[in-house]
């Protein structure tokens, strides 16, 4: 349920002259290939001419909404629509941006716009669906997706779509049948496979249940990393130290677009809370430190750090999502790795090292404290958060749970920062997020290296 780029200047809603025509053509073409700041200048160049031009508005909103300028996107879609009012894929697009911004009444009104003039959609409903559930309005979403399924029924994502709106109402029961029926159609829907697994285990099946059902899936995609990943969470066998790369990237590569408006609705705020301790280590922001965010994701934190910062530098896993944090333009230098090597690689390069529910994928956290350590100058910070572990005494300190993060132990976070040469700031409770409408219990940890050249001290 992504804005789509336009797949070519057939779409557009009238014929135009060169240079116009051929402009917008060329614009189109750049778009669809990802090349979004050259396709820029072209749209501009077009609106110039003809500052009343329909498509090459919804187009410029579209490529907008993809550089982060959500609010300027949706204004052009507006006015677009102002001059064009029955093209159903600006209302579409328009949906979609609003959704992805977690504008979601908005949306809601621009999708049933988008039925009312192509009724036939499958699409249409399934995206009008999707925002009624995520409003949580479910008898609106069950027939805007029963809708969606009737008109393309072999569609195994509306299915999917109709199974997570009974597993958000608490009734795995009726869940499980859609979903066998989702993966009839298309065996390779990862996602409808982890959450089958889920509604075994919320239906109270036995985790044996959840593990045979891992098995079948094994069974068809033996070299599968999320597959590998939660029979490992589900079986407690051969758990692995950290997630895989394959496994993360798998998560997080189809997660980009919405992901920011998904961790909206979670009540997200991690960042705001690292923003605030680091604040009450270093004091007021000077723009005199090297930053890292270490697993930066989408760029949620590259904002608030910014001010602290002479230079900021990101890293991440999963290319899609360094995309976004690109389009924020608030990096100096952005890199696609695994983060522990990456610190590895830049011994006495940072002042500050923050990392945002980016170690809940790791169980074992001595590596990367170590490398953090070599990262950072002295008396350089690391400051990060983590799922919470009551259990003081569980096992190695860490555990993989069934949703598929790792939970840590206060006492477990003491001795590795101690052992990798860290002195400890604060180690806070805290909710990063909240989970199934309940707040997922937290840490907020904050570390100094030990103390040498005061020179480099942030």
């Amino acid at each position: 349920m992504t804005t789509e780029a336009p797949s070519g200047s057939a779409e557009a809603s009238r014929p135009e002259p060169r240079p116009v025509g051929a402009l917008l053509a060329e614009a189109i073409a750049l778009h669809r290939s990802d090349r979004l700041r050259e396709a820029e200048p072209l749209y501009a160049a077009v609106l110039a001419d003809a500052p009343d031009h329909p498509d090459a508005l919804h187009f410029l909103g579209i490529l907008r909404h993809r550089q982060n300028a959500s609010a300027e996107a949706v204004a052009l879609i507006r006015r677009s629509l102002a001059l064009a009012p029955d093209n159903p894929d600006a209302h579409n697009n328009l949906g979609n941006v609003l959704f992805e911004t977690g504008r979601g009444e908005e949306a809601v009104a621009a999708y049933r716009r988008v039925v009312e003039l192509r009724p036939e959609a499958a699409d249409a409903h399934h995206n009008l669906g999707v925002a009624l559930r995520a409003l949580s309005r479910p008898a609106e979403a069950e027939a805007a997706l029963e809708q969606a399924i009737a008109l393309e029924p072999r569609k195994a994502l509306f299915h999917y779509s109709l199974a997570m709106l009974w597993l958000r109402l608490g009734r795995p029961e009726d869940a499980l049948p859609i979903l066998h029926v989702a993966l009839a159609l298309d065996p390779n829907l990862t996602q409808a496979h982890v959450a089958r697994v889920r509604a075994i285990r919320l239906s109270g099946k036995s985790s044996d249940a959840a593990v045979e059902a891992l098995d079948e899936w094994l069974a068809r995609e033996p070299d599968n990393p999320v597959a590998q990943h939660y029979r490992a969470a589900y079986s407690g066998d051969a758990i692995p130290a950290r997630a895989s790369d394959a496994y993360v990237r798998s998560i997080f590569e189809g997660y980009a677009a919405s992901f920011d408006a998904h961790l909206d609705r979670l009540g997200y705020r991690a960042p705001q809370l690292l923003h605030a301790a680091i604040a009450g280590v270093i004091g007021d922001p000077r723009r005199s430190l090297e930053v890292l965010d270490a697993g930066c994701g989408t760029g949620l934190c590259g904002p608030l750090l910014r001010p602290f910062a002479c230079r900021l530098e990101g890293v991440d896993l999963a290319e899609a999502m360094l995309a976004k944090a690109r389009e924020r333009d608030v990096y100096d230098a952005l890199s696609a790795g695994e983060l522990t090597a990456f610190m590895a690689a830049r011994t006495g390069s940072y002042d500050l090292i923050l990392s945002a529910d980016t170690l809940v994928y790791f169980g074992d956290l001595s590596a990367v404290a170590e490398a953090a350590a070599g990262a950072l100058r002295q008396g350089g910070i690391l400051a990060f958060t983590l799922e919470r572990l009551a259990a003081e005494d569980a096992g190695p300190g860490y555990r993989l749970e069934e949703h598929g993060r790792y939970s840590h132990a206060a006492g477990y976070v003491r001795r590795i920062l101690a052992g990798a040469g860290f002195t400890l700031i604060a180690i806070e409770p805290a909710t990063p997020r909240n989970e199934g409408g309940a707040p997922v219990a937290g840490l907020v940890v904050v570390a100094r290296k030990s103390e040498g050249d005061a020179h480099s001290n942030p």
